[in-house]
């Protein structure tokens, strides 16, 4: 009986590690520290950072975590060990161009120690990412109208770039496209393609991407043209690889295109707006993202000061208006949705918040929390997640 009730009792034991173990394992995975990338003209100093917890939408703290100026687009690598920022200026080192700041991150603390900082190869970046492998960098420059691409040393720094061009052109609006603006540039799902809107010339670039060595190479075609006076901005893909969602800032709308992953060709299949009948104000349009399940897109409006949330056709890619949420600032520029799917971040960047929505699993839809957090000017929000 002793040796039972002993046995019992061990096996209890260990059943209540396990069950610690698992909770806190669930509540690690859970846990985010949040980058804030920011226009530093005002207020703020540059990258800030505080912690999400994703089980109950809480916010932590804000601090500084680097003072650098205009870090407006940030990019973490897979392992967390480096963020990468624009700087998004017209003149770094005496030369006309901006400026890439690579960071190492103290984990612990969410403190960024600045390793390097180099040409970013053209004017007023707007927008950086990483290739899926890791190993590349790649940077749109907004001003200068072109795009590089730099490969990732092994602590972290930036090599000599290995591709670079130069776009040429303009389009119907005088004001905001009289020349080429590359507003983003992301490698497809396969890491075979890179695709680039040009807000400037209404195109969005097509290129084939050699992640052995980091060279791309104009596709055939090498882009698509959309409606004169669209002012191309960001782009967003479909985990199936299937379709192309690219919104369009100036004329508040999204183009779909389905895609060919074996040639890299793009057929437009339907173009909606993101704006309420009747709307008359100033609109531009700002970010564009697809959930993980592929079910929902969202896309922000600055203007209306709200995201549009689209229910997607699995079959072809269409979209459905399923409804249009105020996020409770000024010009939302960014948005981010959490890695357990619960959760939307909305940056507002004129009334200096971050506004947190709860994401209904069912069906996409948002509904706004009481959770907000200030930080000044947010342009850019990233999660790493804290282990």
């Amino acid at each position: 009986m002793t040796s039972l009730r002993l046995s019992a009792e061990l096996l209890r034991s260990l059943l209540a590690v396990l069950f610690l173990t698992a909770s806190l394992a669930s509540a690690a995975e859970q846990s985010y520290r949040v980058y804030v990338g920011t226009y530093t003209d005002k207020d703020s100093k540059g990258v800030y950072a505080f912690r999400f917890d994703a089980a109950s939408g809480e916010f932590g703290q804000v601090e500084l975590a680097a003072n650098t100026p205009n870090p407006s687009f940030l990019a973490v690598d897979q392992s967390g060990a480096f963020l990468y920022a624009v700087n998004e200026v017209d003149a770094f080192d005496g030369s006309n161009t901006g400026a890439v700041s690579v960071f190492a991150n103290e984990r612990d603390t969410g403190e960024l120690k600045l390793l390097q900082q180099v040409s970013s190869a053209g004017a007023g970046p707007a927008h950086i990412s990483l290739d899926k492998s890791g190993h590349y960098v790649l940077v749109a420059n907004y001003d200068g109208g072109n795009i590089a691409v730099f490969p990732v040393q092994s602590d972290g720094r930036l090599g000599p770039r290995t591709a670079f061009f130069q776009y040429t052109g303009s389009s119907v609006n005088k004001e905001r496209q009289s020349a080429p603006h590359a507003h983003e540039i992301e490698t497809s799902n396969d890491n075979r393609f890179v695709f680039v809107p040009d807000l400037g010339t209404d195109e969005l670039m097509i290129y084939r991407f050699n992640s052995a060595n980091g060279s791309l190479a104009p596709n055939y075609p090498g882009f698509v043209r959309v409606g004169p006076g669209s002012g191309p901005r960001h782009f967003a893909i479909a985990p199936s690889g299937k379709f192309i969602y690219l919104v369009n800032e100036l004329s508040s709308t999204v183009i779909v295109f389905s895609f060919k992953p074996s040639s890299g060709q793009l057929r437009q299949q339907q173009t909606i707006s993101t704006l309420p009948v009747g709307f008359e104000l100033e609109n531009t349009t700002a970010e564009i993202a697809v959930d993980a399940a592929g079910k929902t897109l969202y896309v922000s409006n600055r203007g209306d000061d709200s995201i549009a949330v689209f229910a997607i056709n699995s079959h072809d890619g269409r979209l459905s208006l399923l409804q249009r949420v105020a996020t409770g600032g000024k010009e939302p520029r960014h948005f981010t949705l959490d890695p357990t799917g619960k959760w939307l971040l909305a940056a507002n960047q004129n009334s200096d918040t971050i506004n947190l929505f709860a994401v209904d699993a069912t069906n996409g839809r948002l509904t706004a929390t009481p959770h907000i957090v200030r930080v000044p000017t947010p342009t850019c929000v990233v999660l790493q997640p804290l282990q």
